[in-house]
């Protein structure tokens, strides 16, 4: 590996690492918030990136603008979902069940993905979709750098939202200890249902983000579920920071391990890092320290 494939395999491990830091952020939430294992949250990916692609088919328009109609709807989508679904469940079982649940949904979104735009494969084509620019001898897709920019932005200001808003404060304390958070008056119910929302308003953005650069497919989201939650497992199950270091690690070490190894095998970092983590250290390398910061 020379210098200059090296260099250019760091910077694209960066921009992958941005995108599945956004990817990832939706599953903290949910987590953190309700303990819920969301396995449909990489099918809404999916049909996030669907509705750019219709977006920009109907109108000819860059899809980062459906952002203004598909980021409220996601977000609303989220509401109903915890508000209509998951807190039917029983707390003894939440988790282990809302893993059916939350599977059944994502079945039902592939399904209905397919009988409207069918399984043929679509891909967005935008005039910069080919272009390319030169950083120190490594050259960067243009669609990347978009994607990651998007990717920053957002988890910016959900940081600033976490950080430095009374809701941001109130869903904190409800992922910290939500009997405390009843305690001190905070309506932990409402708020979970709004962080179930912000959820699924990430996914929104990163489905859309990724529509940029990559070929869409009903089942697609198959692909995408398991190094998510190896993401969040590594990162420290409900620590948004936590995630965003490991989404960032291993992000890098797949795009370095794609110049030896290939592609396929590439992405078994994801699942070395996994067994790897429960073995050694189940609640996460990076979310204990981390967690306690945010």
């Amino acid at each position: 590996m020379t210098l200059t494939l090296l260099f250019q395999s760091l910077v694209l491990g960066v921009l992958l690492g941005g995108l599945y830091a956004l990817l990832a952020a939706g599953l903290t939430l949910y987590f953190g918030v309700m303990r819920v294992v969301m396995i449909a949250h990489s099918a809404f990916l999916i049909l996030a990136a669907y509705l750019a692609w219709f977006f920009n088919q109907q109108t000819g328009m860059d899809p980062l603008l459906s952002l203004v109609v598909t980021v409220p709807l996601f977000f609303l989508m989220g509401v109903g979902m915890q508000r209509l679904l998951i807190t039917r469940l029983r707390p003894a079982t939440l988790t282990m069940m809302s893993v059916l649940l939350t599977f059944a949904v994502a079945l039902f979104i592939e399904g209905m993905i397919g009988f409207v735009w069918s399984g043929t494969q679509r891909r967005i084509q935008l005039p910069y979709s080919g272009a390319s620019i030169e950083f120190f001898g490594a050259r960067i897709a243009v669609v990347k750098l978009v994607a990651f920019a998007l990717a920053a932005l957002s988890l910016a200001l959900l940081y600033v939202l976490m950080k430095h808003s009374r809701f941001g404060q109130a869903l904190r304390a409800t992922i910290q200890h939500r009997e405390a958070a009843q305690l001190v008056g905070i309506k932990t119910d409402r708020v979970a249902g709004f962080g179930f929302g912000l959820g699924l308003a990430t996914a929104a953005i990163g489905g859309t983000a990724l529509s940029l650069d990559a070929t869409i497919y009903p089942s697609l989201h198959w692909h995408w579920i398991g190094p998510l939650m190896a993401i969040i497992v590594v990162g420290g199950l409900g620590s948004i920071p936590g995630a965003a270091v490991a989404a960032m690690v291993l992000g890098i070490g797949q795009s370095l391990l794609q110049v030896p190894l290939g592609t396929t095998w590439a992405q078994t970092i994801f699942y070395v890092a996994l067994f790897a983590t429960l073995m050694l250290r189940p609640q996460g390398f990076f979310g204990g320290r981390l967690a306690q910061r945010f």
